[in-house]
């Protein structure tokens, strides 16, 4: 008898737990990312940059999706060459792009629970400067299970300088894993 009942509470304790489980309202991936620089008006002091994001995907039953995405860059490599500006005048500060941190908000079309593209937007950090940027995405999942995905995007920031009104611009690939 004793048996049964401890039977009976496993099987019940397991069960409910199993069929207690809520789906997450949002899903969460931690993304690793490499930058090429393909248009900036110092694009030999910061050819390529390297980073870290995280995006958050609201899980609703459509195929269109809420997203917001954080991403930190950093571009190390740098030519030392002075470029002076469209009138022939020196720079009065650096126009070096260290680093840029990108706070991005928009939406993910699935047309099959495989690929995904996204169209983003919001606010750029570069430096002193906060820049508006946009930012289109394709990408794609390496199981049904989405635990893994990689991306190929676009990113472009404009007027980064006021002085030539040069855009920033930079392919972005990156790997990412679900954490939730």
């Amino acid at each position: 008898m004793l048996r049964k009942i401890i039977l009976f509470s496993f099987f019940s304790f397991a069960f409910s737990q199993a069929f207690s489980q809520v789906p997450r309202k949002v899903s969460l991936y931690l993304f690793s990312q490499y930058n090429k620089t393909l248009s900036d008006q110092t694009k030999g002091n910061n050819p390529w940059g390297f980073g870290l994001g995280m995006q958050a995907t609201a899980n609703t039953k459509t195929k269109l999706k809420p997203m917001l995405e954080i991403t930190g860059d950093w571009y190390l490599e740098d030519d030392k060459v002075l470029r002076l500006n469209p009138d022939g005048s020196f720079p009065t500060q650096d126009h070096t792009v260290n680093e840029m941190i990108n706070v991005f908000a928009g939406t993910t079309f699935s047309p099959i629970p495989e690929i995904y593209t996204m169209i983003a937007a919001g606010p750029s950090f570069i430096g002193d400067q906060v820049l508006l940027g946009i930012k289109p995405t394709f990408g794609f999942y390496f199981s049904k299970s989405q635990r893994l995905t990689a991306k190929l995007a676009y990113i472009h920031i404009f007027n980064r300088d006021k002085l030539s009104a040069k855009d920033f611009g930079t392919l972005s690939i990156g790997v990412g894993v679900k954490l939730f």
